[in-house]
């Protein structure tokens, strides 16, 4: 059984697919019909491409006969569902020495400002020394928003005037970061998706700058993606791996959302791991992925 905030957060998701499910197979017979009613609730859940390919699955082995009745379904569908994520967990990459260097990427409403402090709060939880560097200057609310949630952690914030050189942030937070000796670095940047060349151009000089430093870093760069947005999602993933070398992916705002789903559709075009996934407003709202804790919150059938 899963319980707790994970369990929670994906409560509307959860009743689209599992309480879809029951309605779906009560009293009914396993035909082709049925299994096109499949497909559809898939993709309410977003799913997408992948909804019709785990359907075409079933539909391959209901014909021949692998399975007879509605009862094998969820287990098939569990099943599937957990080697379509298999790999797509990992744990946070820890620079052999300090400081570890996060650089967070994602546009502008993806949720990236509020999920460096959930990110920041996730490491100092852990008895962590952290510092955040507001990257993000061409919009002066994010370092002002930066700055309130550093002021409520009690971390140390790097940050110049609104308009200044992302780059030279960058550079002066991990300045900063080497000398007083902290354990990890989480570094803001700019979040437009103008034009791929743009994007790539500031990225790599942020890159360049902080490499001049710590030439092993950034030892991850993480891609911000508002959960709600379903293959909105998908796409903003896919445009922001043409740009950036993303390592790994943090889901926000999965506590608001039926569209949990789209986890795997995301997984599809851009194949790296999920870190965490966002379950709430509060700082200590950010979990770390776990690909059988997340398929039992939005299929299980019990308590849903």
């Amino acid at each position: 059984m899963v319980f707790g905030k994970l369990f929670g957060a994906l409560k509307k998701t959860r009743e689209v697919l599992a309480k879809g499910l029951s309605r779906l197979f009560s009293g009914r017979q396993l035909d082709e019909d049925l299994l096109d009613e499949l497909e559809e609730l898939l993709y309410q859940a977003d799913l997408g491409p992948l909804g019709t390919r785990v359907v075409d699955d079933l539909k391959a082995a209901y014909r021949k006969k692998e399975i007879r009745d509605t009862e094998a379904v969820p287990g098939f569908l569990r099943e599937r569902l957990q080697t379509i994520l298999a790999g797509a967990s990992a744990p946070l990459t820890r620079a052999p020495s300090k400081p570890t260097v996060i650089l967070v990427v994602g546009v502008n409403g993806s949720g990236k400002t509020t999920s460096i402090a959930k990110l920041a709060c996730h490491f100092k939880s852990q008895g962590n020394s952290v510092m955040v560097g507001a990257g993000d200057t061409f919009r002066a609310a994010a370092v002002e928003q930066l700055t309130t949630w550093a002021d409520r952690l009690e971390i140390p914030i790097i940050k110049q005037s609104t308009g200044a050189d992302p780059a030279a942030v960058a550079f002066d937070a991990v300045a900063a970061a080497i000398a007083r000796n902290v354990d990890y670095l989480v570094l803001d940047t700019a979040g437009r998706l103008h034009t791929q060349k743009n994007l790539m151009t500031e990225l790599e000089k942020i890159v360049r700058v902080v490499q001049k430093q710590l030439p092993d870093a950034p030892h991850e760069t993480l891609l911000v993606i508002d959960g709600t947005t379903g293959q909105n999602a998908i796409r903003q993933a896919s445009e922001f791996a043409k740009a950036a070398p993303i390592s790994g992916l943090v889901l926000s705002k999965m506590d608001g959302t039926a569209k949990g789903g789209a986890v795997f559709g995301i997984r599809d075009v851009l194949p790296v791991p999920v870190k965490f996934l966002g379950v709430g407003e509060g700082m200590e709202d950010l979990e770390p992925f776990d690909v059988e804790s997340y398929i039992d919150a939005i299929l299980r059938f019990e308590d849903s």
